[in-house]
């Protein structure tokens, strides 16, 4: 029920009410502000109050935290509180003149408040809903697949002030989409066969037949499963914690969403599994705040798996096996995709990532050996208890075994999932989601490599291409420097703020790109981008930081025509040479092309 619908709550018994439900910890502090501001519509300094004496918290750490998230707000909201996604494949499709149409209707300015305190628009980075976009979050919920006449309809709607529950049902359906299945999504099995195979082994020979799968990380470093494993299960300590991340905050990735609606038994399965191989007492699910909609249904399999006696006190009759999962939702940061930053959030503070080492696996949540996968990692682990390491190992290539689970976006007929084996070349994804006259792809999200047509011969897999799983398609009606001004533009408004080299670098060089655009840039401002890229790339704190100028080095390396449209401006020679200004950056910056350095991963190995 949303606060539209009733009259508001106490804010000091909202308050209380959360802080029971999740037994007055001060680690949960992030999810009782977020359900207190489910009831209030905001966060009031009377919550605060009631949080600061129960919890005994500094008041200074609970406005910290809820500063930190852009979800959390500490001012009154419109009773309505509407979100357009921003992401690039959302704008591509009309979400801009969407977002206009909304606001005039309703009589309304982004990023306020209407005078009558009945709604607010503004937009958001990306809700993950890329395959069926344009779409919003209307407090909190995902509506999908906007028209002029959906947008007309939920302005009358809300004029109205009809409660969400009284909204048609076919507003807030979110699809799956998946168009291709292999190894992981083709094979059924029975909740607890994964976990019975497991235990008929013994948790010694478990994390051996991972090792032997070479099942690398799927949330984008590629770090093997197996080694983590055995790395958490040797360390010293006296607990041991399981995460699944499941905060896919990158543009264009939405496969967690995609599991956790239609294999979430798979998911907590290979939870479960990495509990058994490391002696794990306690998991957490980090749903991505734009997957809240998903809360109810884990919910509901997490219930159901522990009357089924797999998770809790000893599983499947196994003594001493103990084991259950929570849910914890985030609260829109993007950082938090980053392991140490997501298991400070978890410990009820700012998403901060943490200097590494030591890494998670030695000093993790609460300072114990943790274990933090990708939910599509978790979920495959199921398939190596259930046939092996060696059979595994013989699907992919022999760097990157397995399948992926590619989500593609953008100029196509069919967006959606696609499941391949590790090795598929591009232009067969392209082929199969019905993509024309591709000019081309963005490959694992803004931080990762923009690849031309005459390049579609490469593979995705970790010796040419890794990816988390992200595939935007960009075809030849599309301006690659506008695509990066986006991508550029997603990284300052993500960035945590912590250190000063990305919190500036970041903000200047969206200025830099939105001067470009407005066609007063000159070849000078070419070397300032490479001097920034440098500095982001020695000084930043974290990978958000490092990739922060991937998007407009690739795009100026592959297609600098689009560069050259944007300093056609009569200040300039007509036949102004892109060229001469990238030799300009040489000389200033002493580098050999700065063209050429495009990294391609933001994620660190753990």
């Amino acid at each position: 029920m949303c606060p539209a619908e009733r009259l508001a709550p106490d804010p000091a018994q909202a308050a209380a009410t959360a802080m029971a439900r999740h037994r007055h910890d001060p680690l949960e502090l992030l999810q009782v502000l977020r359900e207190v501001q489910e009831d209030c519509g905001w966060i009031p300094p009377e919550a605060i109050d009631c949080i600061q004496a129960r919890l005994t918290l500094p008041r200074s750490k609970i406005l910290g935290v809820a500063t930190f998230y852009s979800f959390l707000h500490l001012k009154p909201c419109g009773r309505y509180r509407i979100l357009f996604s921003d992401n690039i494949t959302d704008r591509m499709l009309g979400s801009p003149a969407l977002l206009e149409r909304l606001c005039r209707n309703l009589w309304a300015e982004r990023g306020k408040v209407t005078e009558d305190g009945l709604v607010s628009v503004d937009t958001t980075s990306c809700t993950g809903l890329c395959d069926q976009g344009p779409a919003l979050l209307v407090n909190g919920r995902p509506i999908t697949r906007l028209t002029e006449r959906r947008v007309d309809e939920l302005c009358d709607l809300v004029r109205n002030e009809v409660p969400l529950d009284a909204w048609p049902a076919d507003f807030f359906r979110v699809e799956d989409d998946i168009h291709r299945r292999d190894a992981l999504l083709g094979t059924s099995w029975a909740p607890g066969a994964a976990l019975a195979a497991a235990l008929a082994r013994g948790p010694e020979a478990l994390v051996e037949e991972m090792k032997a799968s070479r099942l690398r990380g799927r949330g984008g470093a590629g770090f093997p499963a197996g080694l983590k494993w055995q790395a958490c299960r040797d360390a010293p300590g006296k607990a041991r914690y399981l995460v699944c991340n499941a905060d896919e905050g990158e543009p264009g990735n939405f496969k967690d969403r995609v599991l956790l609606s239609t294999a979430a038994d798979a998911v907590i399965e290979g939870m479960t599994l990495a509990a058994f191989a490391t002696g794990a007492w306690r998991g957490f699910i980090y749903l991505r705040g734009e997957y809240r909609f998903l809360l109810g249904h884990l919910e509901s399999v997490l219930a159901r798996r522990r009357g089924a006696g797999l998770l809790g006190e000893s599983i499947l009759g196994r003594e001493g096996f103990d084991f259950d999962v929570r849910i914890h939702v985030g609260a829109g940061a993007y950082v938090c995709g980053e392991e140490s930053a997501l298991i400070e959030s978890l410990e009820g503070k700012r998403g901060t990532p943490r200097n590494r080492p030591p890494y998670p696996v030695t000093h993790g949540y609460l300072g114990e050996p943790t274990v933090v996968n990708n939910a599509e990692t978790l979920a495959a682990s199921c398939l190596v208890a259930l046939k092996g390491g060696a059979w595994y190992a013989g699907l992919g290539t022999a760097e990157s075994t397995g399948t992926k689970l590619v989500c593609v976006s953008g100029d196509c007929e069919k967006p959606g999932i696609y499941e391949y084996p590790f090795g598929v070349e591009i232009r067969q994804v392209l082929a199969d989601c019905g993509a024309r006259l591709t000019q081309a792809v963005q490959v694992s999200g803004p931080s990762g490599a923009c690849v031309p047509a005459a390049e579609f011969g490469r593979r995705l897999a970790f010796e040419d291409l890794p990816t988390a799983g992200a595939l935007m398609v960009f075809n030849e009606r599309r301006d690659l420097f506008e695509v990066a001004r986006n991508f550029v533009h997603f990284f300052a408004h993500e960035s945590c703020g912590f250190c000063t080299p990305c919190r500036v670098g970041t903000s200047l060089l969206a200025n830099m790109m939105d001067k470009l655009a407005n066609g007063h840039g000159s070849p000078y401002d070419f070397a300032e981008i490479e001097r920034m890229n440098l500095l982001l790339q020695s000084m930043s704190h974290c990978g958000l930081g490092h990739s922060a100028c991937n998007p407009v080095l690739g795009t100026i390396a592959k297609f600098r025509p689009a560069y050259q449209r944007r300093l056609a401006h009569e200040e300039f020679e007509p036949a102004f040479d892109l060229d001469r200004a990238l030799a300009a950056a040489r000389q200033m910056t002493g580098r050999d092309d700065p063209a050429a350095h495009v990294p391609t991963e933001n994620e660190e190995p753990a």
